[in-house]
């Protein structure tokens, strides 16, 4: 077994806000919602730092959670969904901006904090921008909102991905940490986005829509049973791979970068919005949460590819995502409990 001293903090906390629930009455909706979301990334993260299972070992896992289960959950949920909510061209213009200038401002603190290293740079900019809406995104929107926020999660979902498949090995050729010739680099930059499961289930959910198809029943009850996997599996798994992640070097850019994705990045998603017209609750409400999730677990898995800021990386994951049990809380209250208007203005 693993030490268990890294598990007081998380518990404890975990507790501290039954607590809470139990004492301010006001805040139980909130809690009910969030306190399962989170328990299932502590239980995941506990019996990650107990016992002493191989990383190797979650490959299986990732395999069925990014190639099976959440494609399934995107195209059960897309293809009942009517065409004109999928080309809200605007609503994915303002989101992918706020997560654009996300990524160059936490691109900008990195370049002072790294003296002018735009690939460690470009590693913190992706920790200061990319919210973990793929293992987290679904799970919390659904669970918070309802279905009608499965479009509008999906379309997050895809747009970040792009933008973020495309930014970095650009980014990193220019840093020239990357030797590859231009061609070869948008090859790559079209197979990932091509590629992805995630991406393949939209699309294929969107055809699904355009043509009125839907599985033949067997099917269905698969894609059902693999729809109703994806979060709990997602969130266990997440918090196993942080407990294997141990944090040996914690940067001291990392509180701006947190600051950025955590508070900054969801009230810019919330400003624009609010400001280039009515997108109506539940689509503002998915985009701002979407936008407060704590950095991605891709984080590592591109600062691993490029081998550069990988121990900060995992260490930037782990806190980012404690952090977000009390920001992410808060926020559902916000829009749970008190009354805010989804327009800020």
């Amino acid at each position: 077994m693993r030490a268990l001293a890294p598990l007081i903090w998380p518990v404890g906390a975990f507790l501290a806000l039954i607590g809470v629930g139990l004492a301010l009455p006001a805040l139980a909706q909130v809690l009910d919602l969030a306190l399962p979301f989170f328990g299932l990334i502590l239980l995941g993260f506990c019996l990650g730092r107990i016992f002493d299972v191989p990383e190797e070992g979650l490959g299986w896992m990732h395999t069925f959670i990014v190639y099976v289960a959440l494609p399934a959950l995107f195209f059960k949920l897309i293809a009942v969904t009517p065409l004109d909510e999928l080309a809200n061209f605007k609503f994915i213009a303002i989101t992918t901006l706020s997560t654009t200038i996300a990524f160059f401002v936490s691109f900008a603190v990195g370049m002072v904090a790294a003296r002018g290293d735009m690939a460690q740079a470009t590693i913190q900019g992706v920790g200061g921008a990319y919210s973990n809406v793929g293992y987290m995104g679904p799970g919390l929107t659904l669970a918070a909102l309802g279905s009608q926020s499965a479009v509008p999660t999906a379309l997050v979902f895809v747009c970040d991905s792009i933008f973020f498949f495309t930014i970095v090995p650009f980014m990193m050729g220019l840093a020239g940490s990357q030797k590859m010739r231009i061609g070869e680099t948008l090859w790559l930059i079209a197979k990932r986005i091509l590629t992805h499961p995630f991406n393949i289930a939209t699309a294929l959910g969107i055809l699904a829509a355009y043509a009125h198809w839907q599985p033949p029943v067997p099917i269905d009850k698969i894609l059902t049973y693999l729809a109703n996997a994806s979060a709990p599996c997602a969130l266990f798994t997440m918090g196993v791979t942080v407990a294997l992640r141990p944090v040996k070097r914690v940067a001291g850019e990392m509180p701006v970068l947190l600051m950025i994705k955590l508070i900054a990045h969801p009230l810019l998603v919330w400003t624009l919005l609010s400001l280039t017209g009515d997108y109506g609750a539940v689509w503002t409400f998915t985009a701002v949460l979407m936008a407060s999730l704590p950095p991605a677990l891709n984080v590592f898995v591109m600062a691993s590819q490029y081998k550069v800021y990988v121990e900060r990386a995992s260490a930037i994951i782990l806190i980012g995502t404690i952090a977000s049990v009390v920001t992410v809380t808060g926020l559902l209250y916000l829009i749970t409990i008190g009354g805010v208007s989804y327009k800020l203005f």
